[in-house]
C-alpha cells in the first residue's frame, strides 16, 4: 500500500510538472513593451506602500569561490504568488555573459499550483527602467529635457527606452568606462559621448546604472534641483555614487529592503525620506525644486508584476 501511495505522488508530481510552461527570452520580448509596463509598475509600488503586498526582504548570499552572488525574492499579492532566483556575476561581462539572470516561477494565488517558469533577464531589466520612468515622472519638471545617463550597458539602452515615454528628452549625454560603447549608445539615441563631469553638470534627470563598487560621480557636480536614480547594484557595501549625492533628498522603492541591501544608503548613513510608493500616492510631497535621489534596488513584487503582463499578453495571443 506504501508503494501504491508513492507511486501515486509521484505520477501526480510528474503529471504536475510536466504541465509547467517554461517561456523563454524571446517569448517574452515579442510581448512586453515599456508602455504597458510602466503604468503597471506605478500600480504595484503604491499597493507595496500601501501594505497591499506581503514580501520579505531580498535574501543575497555570496558565491565566493567564483566572484558571484545569489539570491532569492519571493513575494505575495491577491493578484500574484511566486519568486524570483537571480544571480549577478560581474566577471560575466568580461566573459560576454550578461551580469544578471534570472528564473520567474509564478503559482496560482487561489490555490497555489506552479503555473509557470519563465527567464527573468528581460524582466528585470524592463522592470528596472520602467521604475525608473515612474520616478522622473512623479518628480522631475514636465519640460525636462536635459538627459545624463552613466552606463551604456543593458540598463543604459532599457533606460533611454523608458524615459523617452515620459519625458522629450533633446539632450543626452553618455558615459561609460569604455569611451567607445558611450559613443554607441549615444549615436543610437541622437545623443552625446562625454566625460562624467561633462554629462552629470547641468543634466536636469540623471541615471547611474553601473555595477561599480566605488562612487562614479562626485555629487558637487549635480545641479541643483536635478532628479537622480541610482539603479547600479554591486553589493550591500559597496557604492556607485558618493555620500555628496545621498545627502539630498532619498526615496526608495523598500525602506525595509534598501535598508538591509543597499550600499548606498549604508555606506553614507543616507536618511531615507520616503518610499516612491507613498510619493505616487500621494501622501508624500516633493518640493519640486529640491535635488532628489531614488535609490532603486528592485523588488519581488516588481517581477511578478512583470510576468504576469507577459502572461495576460501571451493568454490573449
Amino acid at each position: 500500500m506504501r508503494l501504491r501511495g508513492s507511486l501515486f505522488k509521484v505520477l501526480m508530481i510528474k503529471n504536475l510538472t510536466e504541465s509547467i510552461r517554461f517561456i523563454d527570452h524571446q517569448e517574452i520580448f515579442d510581448v512586453l513593451h515599456i508602455e504597458d509596463l510602466i503604468p503597471e509598475m506605478r500600480r504595484v509600488m503604491i499597493d507595496f506602500s500601501m501594505g497591499r503586498v506581503e514580501q520579505p526582504i531580498r535574501r543575497m548570499i555570496d558565491v565566493g569561490s567564483h566572484g558571484g552572488y545569489f539570491g532569492s525574492m519571493p513575494a505575495s499579492s491577491g493578484e500574484a504568488l511566486g519568486a524570483k532566483m537571480l544571480t549577478f556575476y560581474p566577471g560575466n561581462a568580461k566573459r560576454n555573459l550578461p551580469t544578471h539572470m534570472a528564473l520567474i516561477v509564478l503559482f496560482r494565488p487561489e490555490t497555489g499550483e506552479p503555473m509557470v517558469v519563465m527567464d527573468g533577464h528581460y524582466i528585470t531589466q524592463m522592470r528596472t527602467a520602467a521604475v525608473t520612468a515612474v520616478f522622473v515622472d512623479a518628480v522631475a519638471a514636465e519640460g525636462a529635457k536635459s538627459l545624463a545617463i552613466l552606463g551604456a550597458g543593458a540598463q543604459g539602452r532599457c533606460h533611454l527606452q523608458a524615459l523617452s515615454r515620459v519625458r522629450d528628452f533633446n539632450d543626452i549625454r553618455i558615459w561609460n568606462r569604455t569611451h567607445e560603447r558611450a559613443v554607441a549608445l549615444a549615436e543610437s539615441w541622437g545623443g552625446k559621448a562625454m566625460t562624467c563631469e561633462e554629462a552629470i553638470r547641468g543634466a536636469e534627470v540623471v541615471v547611474v546604472a553601473t555595477s561599480s563598487k566605488e562612487p562614479v560621480l562626485d555629487g558637487q557636480w549635480l545641479r541643483p534641483g536635478a532628479k537622480l536614480a541610482t539603479v547600479g547594484w554591486s553589493g550591500a557595501n559597496g557604492s556607485e555614487v558618493d555620500a555628496t549625492t545621498m545627502s539630498h533628498i532619498v526615496l526608495v522603492d523598500s525602506r525595509e529592503g534598501t535598508q538591509a541591501d543597499s550600499g548606498n544608503v549604508r555606506c553614507h548613513n543616507a536618511k531615507i525620506h520616503s518610499e516612491l510608493g507613498h510619493v505616487l500616492a500621494g501622501s508624500v510631497i516633493i518640493d519640486p525644486d529640491a535635488t532628489v535621489i531614488f535609490d532603486s534596488i528592485g523588488m519581488a513584487c516588481q517581477d511578478l508584476a512583470a510576468a504576469c503582463l507577459v502572461l495576460d499578453k501571451l493568454e490573449d495571443q
